[in-house]
């Protein structure tokens, strides 16, 4: 039976009792809880053992390959050994390696399994002032921008690629947007347009090795721990090739018509051009990777919607995207 014919919820049980019965693939001490906190790509478990607390993380079958978490592994770990920003590091198993194998009787596939240190901290709230933290943010991307143009990445890269043909070609990385909830004919003759506009103004700006390389492709909020002063970034997991000004857009991430999104694309910028250049065209065109963004995410509802976070943005997050549009219409 195909893992997508059983229910979310059933499924989801298969994996927590196999993710309890693998803890003997690392050194824990027992008794150790398995707590479920989080499902989005993959399903995030927290482990608390009597003297320790850790991550791990569940991969998705078939979003990518145990090379291509290898190759994520090691970019993280390199941030963090070059003091470039501080990354929760990954457990190796008894056998020495990152990557473990989730094996059941009861899952229909085999799936790859890593585990973390727990770090403390807690995720910004977009109720808050964010420009504080989006200013600290702007300067983390933009050293994992420097960090990334001169880091030896592992050849070839099997990464994700996180460009116009990823979101709107025939075999998108999330899906056709055209299949989200809600995409009326009038919705969708506006995102149309739209994917013109930014397929025509991403093909101008080019992919030049000082606006495009690799990226950690998904710092929003749900990202980010804040421990006083430290900001970690976590999950890599969406690593890959893209335009760097697709990190702020990523940022930005569900919150793209928020009232402070303006006052934070200035502190973002801010910050970046705290430690790297960012020209006047570049920040210009912001608007057109938060739309690649957007639409991006409408396709993921629509490719993800057994799961809660897409249904309850479903309703009105067509309509939504489709309202920026026509203000990014209007501008160019």
């Amino acid at each position: 039976m195909s893992a997508y014919t059983v229910p979310i919820a059933e499924r989801l049980q298969h994996v927590s009792e196999a993710v309890a019965a693998s803890l003997d693939l690392w050194s824990i001490s027992r008794p150790a809880k398995v707590t479920l906190i989080n499902v989005s790509e993959n399903a995030t478990y927290l482990v608390e053992a009597r003297d320790c607390r850790s991550i791990i993380r569940v991969h998705r079958p078939g979003y990518h390959s145990r090379k291509g978490i290898e190759q994520e592994l090691a970019w993280s770990m390199a941030l963090s050994r070059d003091a470039v920003l501080v990354t929760p590091a990954p457990i190796p198993g008894l056998d020495g390696d990152f990557v473990q194998t989730l094996d059941s009787s009861v899952l229909p596939e085999r799936r790859y399994m890593v585990m973390f240190e727990f770090v403390n901290g807690r995720q910004p709230d977009e109720r808050e002032d964010l420009t504080g933290p989006f200013e600290r943010l702007g300067a983390i991307a933009a050293r994992t921008h420097e960090h990334s143009q001169t880091w030896s990445a592992p050849a070839p890269l099997e990464r994700l690629i996180w460009d116009d043909a990823a979101v709107f070609g025939r075999r998108a990385t999330w899906g056709n947007w055209r299949d989200a909830p809600n995409v009326s004919r009038e919705i969708r003759g506006t995102l149309e347009e739209a994917e013109k506009l930014v397929r025509a103004r991403l093909n101008a700006f080019g992919k030049g090795r000082d606006r495009y390389g690799l990226i950690h492709a998904d710092m929003r909020l749900a990202n980010l721990l804040i421990d006083g002063e430290r900001t970690y970034l976590i999950d890599f997991d969406d690593c890959g090739l893209g335009w760097f000004l697709y990190d702020f857009a990523a940022a930005i991430s569900f919150m793209e018509d928020h009232p402070q999104v303006p006052a934070l694309r200035d502190a973002w910028v801010k910050g970046y051009r705290t430690v790297r250049s960012l020209s006047e065209i570049e920040e210009g065109e912001m608007d057109t990777f938060v739309m690649l963004r957007r639409m991006a995410l409408l396709a993921w509802i629509g490719s993800h919607i057994e799961a809660p976070e897409p249904q309850a943005m479903a309703p009105h997050f067509a309509a939504g995207t489709a309202e920026l549009a026509k203000r990014y219409l209007d501008k160019f």
